[in-house]
């Protein structure tokens, strides 16, 4: 069946968003199933792999195929992202129904059939390979293995505490990926770019859990916010340090001491913007957890500003 109302609205989509205001109705469940009416998680898929390409660029030089990569893995982030949220939202359509804010979900509600659902899932994925098969064979490989930790995901707080690390391990893949795209096989920024995404994932996915932690408790799903309990505050210290320490090691053994020294101004804004999170974090007010989730955007887009302006240094 298909949403032709507002009814369909999820609960936690942004307000007056374009999917709940200017879609066609016959679409939105799917877009909704895509999460396009909450483009943050987008935003954090993409991100890690501009830092791999700015980063990449500045340290090798630019090409004007860099352009199309640039364009290209947003176009594929936007896929992947879509797919791997209707992957999660088939995997978790039993628990979404049980949570009150993800209840409104297209599955659980209704509003798609799980036929429907694979169906999208599968049209997002083979748009997404298309786009991939425009890149070298190093980055077609990595992106074949990205399904792994995609797969396993959402099946990851049925068993651990620490789910957060494999939605870390899928999100940022991008950062290897896209630096093999640039200059043809992995290096170690790259991984160090990569191991510091995980830890910002870990930063900003426990304040995003906080929402559902009761819920969580109640139906036996597993979390870092359920693990933390009432002390996020020096686990969360560690992964905003880790962040900047890793993605500092990334630029400092990328580039030469002057652009280093450029690129290192995003990180460290990075890790301003990280911290200030931490001194409005109210654990027990889930908006402001879902507002201040949102912030990262902002965040990482710090690092890929000065990773870019670097390669004019």
């Amino acid at each position: 069946m298909t949403d032709t109302s507002d009814q369909g609205q999820v609960a936690d989509a942004v307000k007056g968003n374009w999917v709940d205001t200017l879609a066609p109705p016959s679409t939105r469940p799917y877009l909704r199933l895509s999460r396009a009416d909450r483009p943050i998680g987008t935003w954090l898929l993409l991100l890690p792999c501009w830092w791999g390409l700015a980063l990449a660029v500045s340290a090798t030089g630019f090409r004007p195929f860099d352009l199309w990569i640039a364009g290209a893995v947003a176009v594929g982030a936007f896929l992947m992202r879509g797919a791997g949220c209707t992957w999660n939202d088939v995997t978790d359509r039993d628990i979404d129904g049980s949570v009150a804010r993800t209840r409104s979900r297209p599955l659980p509600s209704g509003a798609v059939t799980l036929r429907q659902a694979l169906g999208w899932m599968a049209a997002q994925t083979a748009l997404a390979a298309l786009i991939l098969f425009t890149f070298n064979w190093a980055a077609v490989g990595l992106g074949v293995l990205a399904l792994l930790p995609v797969a396993v995901y959402p099946f990851a707080k049925r068993f651990t505490w620490w789910p957060q690390v494999f939605l870390g391990l899928a999100f940022n893949w991008g950062a290897l990926l896209v630096w093999a795209a640039q200059t043809g096989s992995l290096g170690w920024p790259a991984v160090l770019l990569y191991l510091g995404g995980i830890a910002w994932t870990l930063f900003y996915d426990t304040i995003y859990a906080y929402q559902d932690v009761e819920d969580d408790a109640l139906i036996g799903v597993k979390s870092t916010a359920r693990r933390f309990g009432r002390r996020p505050l020096p686990w969360l210290r560690g992964f905003a340090a880790a962040t900047v320490i890793l993605l500092s090691l990334a630029a400092v053994t990328a580039l030469p001491v002057g652009p280093a020294m450029v690129a290192l101004v995003g990180v460290w804004l990075m890790g301003w913007h990280l911290g200030w999170q931490m001194t409005q974090l109210d654990i027990d007010d889930p908006d402001l957890c879902l507002r201040l989730f949102r912030t990262n955007r902002t965040a990482g887009l710090m690092p890929v500003l000065f990773f870019a302006v670097s390669a004019f240094v």
